[in-house]
Protein backbone atom coordinates (compact mmCIF):
# COMPACT_ATOMS: atom_id res chain seq x y z
CA UNK A 1 0.00 0.00 0.00
CA UNK A 2 2.79 2.13 0.82
CA UNK A 3 4.43 2.24 -2.59
CA UNK A 4 1.46 3.02 -4.39
CA UNK A 5 0.72 5.76 -3.00
CA UNK A 6 3.69 6.96 -2.88
CA UNK A 7 4.16 6.35 -6.63
CA UNK A 8 0.67 8.21 -7.00
CA UNK A 9 1.96 11.12 -5.21
CA UNK A 10 4.80 11.37 -7.22
CA UNK A 11 3.18 10.85 -10.33
CA UNK A 12 0.62 13.44 -9.36
CA UNK A 13 3.02 16.20 -8.08
CA UNK A 14 5.09 15.68 -10.83
CA UNK A 15 1.95 16.39 -13.91
CA UNK A 16 -0.56 17.81 -12.42
CA UNK A 17 0.49 20.50 -9.82
CA UNK A 18 0.52 23.10 -12.53
CA UNK A 19 -2.79 21.90 -14.47
CA UNK A 20 -4.77 24.67 -16.16
CA UNK A 21 -7.69 25.25 -14.15
CA UNK A 22 -10.04 25.64 -17.48
CA UNK A 23 -9.29 21.72 -18.10
CA UNK A 24 -9.87 20.56 -14.64
CA UNK A 25 -13.71 20.01 -14.79
CA UNK A 26 -14.23 19.33 -18.52
CA UNK A 27 -15.18 15.63 -18.89
CA UNK A 28 -13.90 14.59 -22.22
CA UNK A 29 -16.53 12.09 -24.02
CA UNK A 30 -18.52 12.13 -20.53
CA UNK A 31 -15.83 10.19 -18.45
CA UNK A 32 -14.94 11.66 -15.05
CA UNK A 33 -13.25 14.99 -14.72
CA UNK A 34 -9.62 15.12 -13.51
CA UNK A 35 -11.04 17.08 -10.32
CA UNK A 36 -13.29 14.41 -10.19
CA UNK A 37 -10.76 11.70 -9.59
CA UNK A 38 -8.57 14.24 -7.63
CA UNK A 39 -11.37 14.97 -5.01
CA UNK A 40 -12.06 10.96 -5.53
CA UNK A 41 -8.39 10.03 -4.70
CA UNK A 42 -8.25 11.41 -0.95
CA UNK A 43 -11.99 10.70 -0.40
CA UNK A 44 -11.98 6.81 -1.12
CA UNK A 45 -8.45 6.96 1.08
CA UNK A 46 -10.37 8.84 3.90
CA UNK A 47 -12.82 6.55 3.38
CA UNK A 48 -11.39 3.18 3.51
CA UNK A 49 -9.24 3.68 6.22
CA UNK A 50 -12.00 5.16 8.36
CA UNK A 51 -13.79 1.67 8.19
CA UNK A 52 -10.02 -0.22 8.34
CA UNK A 53 -9.85 1.46 11.93
CA UNK A 54 -13.47 0.00 12.28
CA UNK A 55 -15.01 3.76 12.56
CA UNK A 56 -18.23 5.00 10.66
CA UNK A 57 -17.99 7.93 8.64
CA UNK A 58 -18.58 10.83 9.75
CA UNK A 59 -21.91 13.33 8.45
CA UNK A 60 -18.51 15.43 7.17
CA UNK A 61 -16.95 12.20 5.05
CA UNK A 62 -20.55 11.72 3.71
CA UNK A 63 -21.22 15.10 2.51
CA UNK A 64 -17.58 15.23 1.09
CA UNK A 65 -18.60 12.28 -0.70
CA UNK A 66 -21.69 13.94 -2.20
CA UNK A 67 -19.79 16.62 -3.57
CA UNK A 68 -17.16 14.78 -5.46
CA UNK A 69 -17.07 15.86 -8.82
CA UNK A 70 -18.04 19.65 -8.29
CA UNK A 71 -15.28 22.27 -7.06
CA UNK A 72 -15.18 22.94 -3.30
CA UNK A 73 -14.44 26.65 -4.70
CA UNK A 74 -15.06 28.22 -7.87
CA UNK A 75 -11.22 29.04 -7.57
CA UNK A 76 -10.75 25.50 -6.78
CA UNK A 77 -7.06 24.41 -8.59
CA UNK A 78 -5.22 21.29 -9.63
CA UNK A 79 -2.95 22.27 -6.62
CA UNK A 80 -5.17 22.49 -4.08
CA UNK A 81 -6.74 19.17 -5.04
CA UNK A 82 -2.89 17.50 -5.39
CA UNK A 83 -1.76 18.94 -1.88
CA UNK A 84 -5.35 17.39 -0.24
CA UNK A 85 -4.56 14.16 -1.75
CA UNK A 86 -1.00 14.58 -0.42
CA UNK A 87 -2.15 15.46 3.40
CA UNK A 88 -4.30 12.39 2.73
CA UNK A 89 -1.45 10.02 1.52
CA UNK A 90 0.28 11.76 4.88
CA UNK A 91 -2.52 10.46 6.93
CA UNK A 92 -2.95 6.89 5.22
CA UNK A 93 1.12 6.37 5.85
CA UNK A 94 0.90 6.86 9.46
CA UNK A 95 -2.08 4.82 9.86
CA UNK A 96 -0.22 2.03 7.98
CA UNK A 97 2.69 2.49 10.28
CA UNK A 98 0.52 2.59 13.13
CA UNK A 99 -1.47 -0.79 12.08
CA UNK A 100 -0.05 -4.10 14.15
CA UNK A 101 0.39 -6.87 12.13
CA UNK A 102 -2.16 -8.88 14.42
CA UNK A 103 -4.61 -6.43 12.88
CA UNK A 104 -4.56 -7.15 9.61
CA UNK A 105 -7.26 -9.84 9.62
CA UNK A 106 -9.35 -8.65 11.83
CA UNK A 107 -12.94 -8.46 10.44
CA UNK A 108 -14.13 -4.70 9.55
CA UNK A 109 -17.64 -3.98 8.44
CA UNK A 110 -18.09 -1.72 5.16
CA UNK A 111 -20.55 1.63 3.86
CA UNK A 112 -24.26 1.04 5.50
CA UNK A 113 -24.37 -2.68 4.71
CA UNK A 114 -21.62 -3.40 6.73
CA UNK A 115 -20.44 -5.48 4.17
CA UNK A 116 -17.50 -7.83 5.33
CA UNK A 117 -13.91 -7.29 4.94
CA UNK A 118 -10.58 -7.22 6.65
CA UNK A 119 -7.89 -4.27 7.71
CA UNK A 120 -5.64 -5.98 5.44
CA UNK A 121 -8.76 -6.60 2.68
CA UNK A 122 -9.30 -2.75 3.39
CA UNK A 123 -6.01 -1.43 2.86
CA UNK A 124 -4.96 -3.67 -0.37
CA UNK A 125 -8.25 -2.04 -2.11
CA UNK A 126 -7.32 1.48 -0.68
CA UNK A 127 -3.68 1.22 -2.86
CA UNK A 128 -5.39 -0.93 -5.88
CA UNK A 129 -8.24 1.84 -6.06
CA UNK A 130 -6.18 5.19 -6.06
CA UNK A 131 -3.84 3.38 -8.96
CA UNK A 132 -6.80 2.42 -10.66
CA UNK A 133 -7.87 5.90 -10.15
CA UNK A 134 -4.83 7.95 -11.27
CA UNK A 135 -4.66 5.34 -14.72
CA UNK A 136 -7.86 7.26 -15.33
CA UNK A 137 -6.84 10.83 -13.96
CA UNK A 138 -3.42 11.02 -15.89
CA UNK A 139 -5.03 9.77 -19.38
CA UNK A 140 -8.28 12.13 -18.86
CA UNK A 141 -5.34 14.84 -18.18
CA UNK A 142 -3.23 13.53 -21.09
CA UNK A 143 -6.53 13.73 -23.74
CA UNK A 144 -7.80 17.22 -22.35
CA UNK A 145 -3.84 18.82 -22.21
CA UNK A 146 -3.40 17.19 -26.08
CA UNK A 147 -7.11 18.98 -27.10
CA UNK A 148 -6.15 22.44 -25.67
CA UNK A 149 -2.77 22.22 -27.47
CA UNK A 150 -0.82 22.07 -24.03
CA UNK A 151 0.69 18.51 -23.90
CA UNK A 152 3.39 18.26 -21.54
CA UNK A 153 6.74 17.15 -22.57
Amino acid sequence: MAHALLQAREELNTLLIDFPAGLLWQRPGGVASVGFHLQHLSGVLDRLLTYARGEALTPAQLLALEQEGQPATPNTTAADLVTAFNQQVDKALAQLIATPEAALTQACGVGRAQLPSTVLGLLVHAAEHTMRHLGQLLVTARVLQAQAGNTPE
